[in-house]
């Protein structure tokens, strides 16, 4: 059984004596986020979930604690470590009353790709967001997939809620494109 210290240490190994290929260079970070570490989080599912909910917008660490029922000393912990590698990045926002408070926000895309068989052990890391297609929340893709299923069964009706859904996109849109530019106007 080969240890994780044998597979840090050999990158190519050969899998005729029992030991698997690992391709990709583990210690060559990108943009400072090493695929150790990348490993190392999603192999946690407080961090997945964690990240799951900055997905869809930047939050506070007790914000995430009430979400995810947790403790927020374990939820500070896990935002660290994350902070640390540089999947996330944290700033101070006021509030009307009260100390600032630290909101935790994704920094930058990472998609990872990983390849398992049985001589191969591949981890590739890439940061390409022109080639990435930025989707909805899963609640909401799932909402518009099923819409999707029952137009293509013959559901016409399934057309209205469809209509519902873009106008609803499009006042999201129009809302967001108008706090981006007061808050440009505002700097």
């Amino acid at each position: 059984m080969t240890n994780s210290k044998d597979i840090k240490q050999n990158k190519n190994v050969d899998s005729s004596n029992g030991r698997i290929e690992i391709r990709g260079n583990y210690t060559d970070p990108l943009d400072g986020i090493d695929k150790e570490d990348i490993l190392d989080v999603m192999g946690c599912k407080t961090r997945r979930d964690i990240i799951n909910l900055l997905r869809e917008e930047p939050m506070f660490v007790s914000e995430i604690s009430n979400e995810l029922e947790i403790g927020q000393k374990a939820i500070i912990e896990h935002l660290r470590a994350m902070e640390e590698i540089g999947i996330l990045n944290s700033s101070y926002k006021k509030i009307l009353r009260g100390r600032p408070r630290k909101y935790y926000d994704l920094q930058n895309e990472v998609n990872i790709h990983i390849t398992i068989n049985r001589n191969t052990f591949d981890v590739n890391l890439s940061d390409d967001i022109l080639n990435t297609l930025q989707l909805p929340s899963g609640d909401e893709w799932s909402k518009l997939l099923d819409i999707e299923k029952r137009i293509d069964d013959g559901q016409l009706e399934a057309i209205d809620e469809l209509k519902n859904q873009i106008r609803l996109y499009g006042n999201l849109l129009e809302r967001a494109e108008y706090i981006l530019e007061r808050t440009i106007k505002n700097r």
